[in-house]
């Protein structure tokens, strides 16, 4: 969802449709994926999930101190680097698609709606349907309010408010995450 807002407020609403579009098919890809057991394969591996989960502490605090950090424009939010939207696409895919939690999500959660007795690809074909139906309106919709917040949030001001109250929550969420662990564990 980060990436898709933070796409919206910094390119607006159309280049922002190629992220939505690269995340929905991340999900597709990333839930077919789990169906064919590449899920079972990463939970049976503590190393490569336990690896996975730093890294994605430690980039969240990243990026929580890359937007902390983040000059307030006079021009808004038009200064953001420009990128193709098929490069927005790939990005938006990739992030998604590799989401290792994601995918163990996915086998945890999707058998516990199948049933035995019946066939078993078109009750998947069901559920990453819906899944992906929804979670590509939830993006788009994400999308659209963060678009429509571009032009509001344009006053330096106001972006130095943003900057700081999302790099903290970013920061700080890294850092609950470790903490976290090292008090369930």
């Amino acid at each position: 969802m980060l990436l898709v807002i933070s796409c919206a407020l910094g390119h607006g609403r159309k280049p922002a449709a190629a992220i939505v579009a690269g995340v929905a098919l991340g999900d597709l890809t990333a839930m077919t994926a789990s169906m064919l057991g590449l899920g079972a394969v990463l939970a049976t591996s503590a190393i490569v999930f336990i690896g996975m989960r730093w890294l994605g502490k430690a980039y969240l605090i990243y990026l929580g101190i890359k937007l902390w950090r983040a000059p307030a424009s006079p021009t808004g939010f038009d200064t953001a680097p420009t990128a193709t939207p098929l490069r927005m696409f790939a990005h938006a895919y990739a992030v998604t698609t590799l989401n290792p939690k994601g995918i163990i999500f996915f086998v945890a959660f999707v058998p516990e709606f199948l049933d035995a007795s019946r066939a078993f690809l078109p009750q998947v074909a069901i559920l990453v349907g819906t899944f992906v139906t929804m979670a590509t309106l939830k993006s788009l919709g994400f999308a659209l309010l963060a678009s429509a917040a571009r032009q509001q949030l344009k006053q330096p001001r106001v972006q130095r408010v943003v900057n700081k109250t999302g790099g903290s929550l970013l920061i700080g969420a890294g850092m609950f995450v470790f903490g976290w662990r090292r008090a369930a564990g």
